[in-house]
C-alpha cells in the first residue's frame, strides 16, 4: 500500500471478527474512519464494532459488497482481509473479479504504526503476554500509550486502545510472512522456533522473515536465552534470564511459585534492585522483562516501573481462571505448540504442588483436555505432541481444529491418542467438548487441575458446562 489513508476512505474488513482484524477496525474506528465488514461468527469483538458505527455482516456474499459500494460512493473503499480469509471466499472473489483496491490487515497496521514510536512485540511464543505486559507498564507509566495486539489486554479490556498518543505498543506476526511490512522504533523479538510450516518450508525461511522485520526496526531488542536468536542476531539490546555479564537487562529468579516471581534485576551487569513480578511461570519471566527493557529503552525509571509492576495481568486464554465446578478447577490456555505445552504443563505443576490441591490427603491431578491446531502442525511435530502431553496425569483430546487448511491423510487426534498410550495410559479421545461434557464428572475427581488448552474454538468448554450462551467464551 504506497499512499497515506485519507479522512474519505472507507474500510471493509473481510472476516472482521477475528482477534487481529477486530483490533484493526477499532484502531480505524478511533482514528476515524468509516469502517463495515463481514464475519460469520458474532462475538464481543464484532458488538463492540457495531456498537462504535461499523455496519457488520453476518455473512459473506456478493450483496455486502454492493451495499457497501452504494453506502460510500464518495469515499475510497478499501478491501481488507487476513491471510485467513480464503481465495474462494465469495466477497474477495467478487472484489477481485471487479478489480477492486485489496490491502492486507498487516499493511493497514503498518500505515498506523506510523503516526506513533512504535515498539512492536514479534517471536514464536509469548507475544500477547509480552505486548499486554508491556502496554501495561506504558500506559500506567507514561499515560501516553496506545495498543493494537492479538489478545484482551486486561486494563483495556479490548485487544486495541488507540488514542491520541506518543507510544504504540503493536503485536506482529510472523505465521504468513506479512512481518517484514512493518518498520518499528524497536521491534522486540521473544525467540525463534520453528512453526507455521503451511507457510514455511524451514527454520531457515523464518529465519529470513525476523531477520527482514529486524534490519527495518531502528533499534532492536531480542531474548539472549534464545540459542536461535543469539547465534544468528546481533544486537546492544539484550534481555535474559540466567545471564547476567554482558547484557542489558537481566532478571535472575531466586523465588517462583504459582503467585509470583521474585527475582534480582541488572542492567549492563549492575544490581538496581529486586523485583517481585506477580505473573507465575518461567517463560512469563522472559515476557515480563522484555516489556521492563523496552520501556526502559524509551526512558521509562525503573522506578517508576517498580511502582507500577504489582498490575500486571496475563491476558485472556493465557493460563486464565475460568472457575471451579464442584472442586476441580478449570483453566484456559492458548498453547498449540508442543514448546508451549511444555511451558504451560511446567507452570501447571507450581499449582499442583501448592496446598490448596492436596486437601484432604487426596492430591491434585493434572488433566490437559487438548484440541491440537492445524493439520499441518500436528504432522511436522507428533512426536513432540506426544512427549510433552504424555507428561500430565491425565490427557483428553478432541479433534484437529483446521483453521481452513484440508485434512490430511492419517494424520488426526486418535494417532496422537494412540501414540500417548504407549507412554501413559490415562489418554482418551472426544470429537469434542460436548462429548467431554457428558462424561466430565467420570473423567474427572476432586481436586484435579484442568487445562483446557489449544489456539482453535475449544475454549467453549467452561460455557458448555454452565449451559450458558457460548458467545466468544
Amino acid at each position: 500500500m504506497n499512499r497515506n489513508l485519507i479522512n474519505k476512505d472507507h474500510f471493509h474488513l473481510i472476516g472482521i471478527g477475528g482477534i487481529g482484524m477486530s483490533a484493526i477496525a477499532l484502531a480505524l474506528i478511533k482514528k476515524g474512519y468509516s469502517v463495515s465488514g463481514s464475519d460469520l461468527v458474532t462475538n464481543k469483538e464484532t458488538q463492540k464494532l457495531k456498537e462504535l458505527g461499523a455496519i457488520i455482516f453476518d455473512s459473506q456474499i456478493r450483496k455486502n459488497i454492493d451495499f457497501v459500494i452504494s453506502q460510500f460512493r464518495k469515499q475510497k473503499i478499501n478491501f481488507v482481509i487476513s491471510s485467513a480469509i480464503k481465495n474462494e471466499n465469495e466477497e474477495l472473489c467478487y472484489c477481485k473479479e471487479k478489480n477492486f483496491f485489496i490491502t492486507h490487515r498487516s499493511e493497514i497496521l503498518a500505515m498506523i504504526m506510523k503516526s506513533y514510536i512504535s515498539l512492536s512485540v514479534a517471536g514464536s511464543h509469548g507475544k500477547t503476554s509480552t505486548s499486554t505486559f508491556l502496554s501495561t507498564l506504558l500506559e500506567l507509566c507514561t499515560h501516553n500509550s496506545s495498543s493494537i495486539t492479538g489478545g484482551i489486554i486486561p486494563i483495556y479490556k479490548s485487544n486495541a486502545h488507540i488514542e491520541n498518543t506518543k507510544f504504540l505498543v503493536t503485536e506482529v506476526d510472523e505465521s504468513d510472512g506479512t512481518i517484514n511490512n512493518y518498520i518499528s522504533n524497536i521491534g522486540i523479538i521473544n525467540n525463534i522456533d520453528f512453526d507455521h510450516c503451511d507457510h514455511f518450508s524451514s527454520i531457515n525461511e523464518l529465519l529470513s522473515s525476523f531477520k527482514e522485520f529486524a534490519s527495518n526496526s531502528k533499534q532492536l531488542l531480542i531474548n539472549y536465552d534464545c540459542e536461535i536468536l543469539r547465534k544468528n542476531f546481533t544486537s546492544k539490546n539484550q534481555w535474559s534470564n540466567k545471564e547476567i555479564k554482558n547484557i542489558s537487562y537481566s532478571i535472575i529468579p531466586n523465588i517462583i511459585n504459582k503467585n509470583s516471581t521474585i527475582g534480582k534485576y541488572y542492567e549492563n551487569g549492575n544490581f538496581i534492585d529486586t523485583i517481585n513480578i506477580p505473573v507465575p511461570g518461567i517463560h512469563n519471566l522472559s515476557n515480563v522483562t522484555a516489556a521492563i527493557a523496552a520501556s526502559r529503552m524509551i526512558g521509562v525509571s525503573f522506578n517508576e516501573i517498580k511502582k507500577y509492576i504489582k498490575f500486571l495481568k496475563l491476558p485472556k486464554k493465557r493460563f486464565e481462571f475460568r472457575g471451579e465446578l464442584h472442586q476441580r478447577t478449570i483453566y484456559d490456555d492458548y498453547a498449540h505448540h508442543p514448546n508451549e505445552i511444555k511451558a504451560t504443563i511446567d507452570l501447571a505443576r507450581l499449582f499442583i504442588k501448592d496446598q490448596n490441591y492436596n486437601k484432604m490427603n487426596q492430591r491434585g491431578r493434572l488433566i490437559v483436555i487438548f484440541q491440537p491446531h492445524r493439520f499441518t502442525r500436528v504432522r511436522k511435530f507428533i512426536n513432540e505432541f506426544v512427549k510433552e502431553l504424555s507428561k500430565a496425569d491425565v490427557i483428553y483430546l478432541t479433534n484437529i481444529f483446521g483453521a481452513g487448511e484440508q485434512k490430511i491423510n492419517n494424520i488426526n487426534s486418535k494417532l496422537i491418542t494412540d501414540l500417548i498410550y504407549k507412554n501413559n495410559k490415562n489418554v482418551k479421545y472426544f470429537k469434542n467438548n460436548y462429548e467431554i461434557k457428558d462424561k466430565f464428572f467420570e473423567l474427572t475427581q476432586k481436586n484435579d487441575l484442568i487445562i483446557n488448552m489449544g489456539a482453535g474454538d475449544c475454549h467453549n468448554l467452561w460455557a458448555i458446562l454452565n449451559n450458558k450462551n457460548n458467545l466468544d467464551e
